[in-house]
């Protein structure tokens, strides 16, 4: 009944309608391409969500930068699980690519390069390093990724290029047969996902048979979230709500952030609730769409999932390819991941 009665609503004139228009910004359809900009109206349409990786494009870079940078601070949230799990991981890395005099090292969804850093400095002390590629769905942090790694380490190739791991795999001229290629997918960004067995799908498509994929994530259970936000949640949340509102041309006081466990995708999410209704209206730019949100509905702006280790092996094997070791930090709270294709 509820279903009938929105579709009937959603086919009225809206103007007989005490209800607010949104006109997105001059800079989000300066920003997105007219595909990702379908891809945003239809996943609001079907789902009520602002997909978590659009966050990071934009002005978005510069907030995700920042809060990164916090993440190197001793002390501070969690002190960077991915450096330490790295650290922790390079020896076992390093042996089982000793096939490979040179190893190449595609970083997907590599933000600004930090997490890396220090795993690359040490290969590049051994002579190991073949080049590094930078992966990414926010052009603005490939170029952030770009002026921090060519700075760093001047002397080691660089390049980067735009992908959406979720609904691609990696463009072969960005893969080197000749050496091992070692695929990163760091800073936990797989739980960040919505189609979590398609990316892996997607990575399965672009690694030979020597090749592994190193990811890390969160463990344990989503649903003893105690109710209290913290780190990415709560940082990073804050901020994507205060530019979504900007970019989407929502006002503050018809709408609230609301942090709390969803048990229909088993993750910890972040969702702006509407205390009025809207019209999200696309038409500016010629794209004759719009997104009608009631009174009371919640959109979803940022999620996280952790896994289990049953679970996270059996979405492996789903996409074929298996877990072949793994490390945690020392509150067991992460897991660094290492994984092959399944022959």
């Amino acid at each position: 009944m509820t279903e009938k009665i929105s579709s009937n609503l959603h086919n009225q004139d809206f103007s007989t309608i005490n209800n607010r228009i949104a006109q997105p910004s001059s800079e989000l359809y300066t920003v997105f391409s007219k595909q990702e900009i379908l891809n945003l109206i239809e996943a609001l349409k079907t789902r009520r969500e602002i997909p978590l990786k659009y966050s990071y494009k934009g002005a978005g870079a510069n907030i995700w930068d920042n809060f990164y940078r916090k993440l190197i601070i001793p002390n501070w949230y969690r002190s960077n699980v991915e450096i330490q799990l790295l650290r922790d991981n390079f020896e076992y890395l390093n042996d089982n690519t000793q096939n490979n005099h040179k190893v190449n090292i595609i970083d997907v969804g590599a933000g600004n390069s930090y997490p890396v850093k220090e795993y690359i400095r040490k290969l590049d002390k051994l002579g190991r390093i073949g080049r590094y590629t930078a992966l990414d769905i926010s052009e603005e942090l490939l170029e952030v990724s770009k002026s921090n790694f060519t700075k760093w380490f001047p002397f080691i190739k660089y390049t980067n290029s735009y992908i959406d791991i979720e609904n691609s795999p990696i463009p072969e001229y960005l893969l080197y047969q000749h050496n091992i290629n070692i695929f990163l997918h760091l800073g936990v960004t797989i739980g960040n996902l919505q189609h979590r067995v398609k990316a892996f799908k997607n990575f399965r498509q672009s690694m030979g048979e020597n090749d592994l994929l190193v990811l890390t994530n969160e463990i344990g259970s989503n649903s003893q979230w105690d109710g209290i936000a913290r780190g990415g949640c709560y940082y990073h949340a804050e901020q994507i709500y205060q530019c979504i509102n900007k970019n989407i041309g929502i006002q503050h006081q018809d709408c609230e952030l609301i942090r709390k466990y969803d048990e229909k995708t088993d993750s910890v999410v972040a969702n702006l609730k509407f205390t009025s209704d809207y019209t999200i209206d696309f038409s500016s730019t010629g794209i004759n769409k719009e997104v009608v949100i009631f009174k009371d509905e919640e959109i979803t702006i940022w999620r996280h999932h952790k896994h289990q280790l049953p679970e996270l092996i059996q979405e492996l094997e789903q996409a074929e390819l298996q877990l072949v070791h793994y490390s945690t930090n020392k509150y067991k709270s992460h897991i660094m991941a290492i994984c092959k294709i399944k022959m």
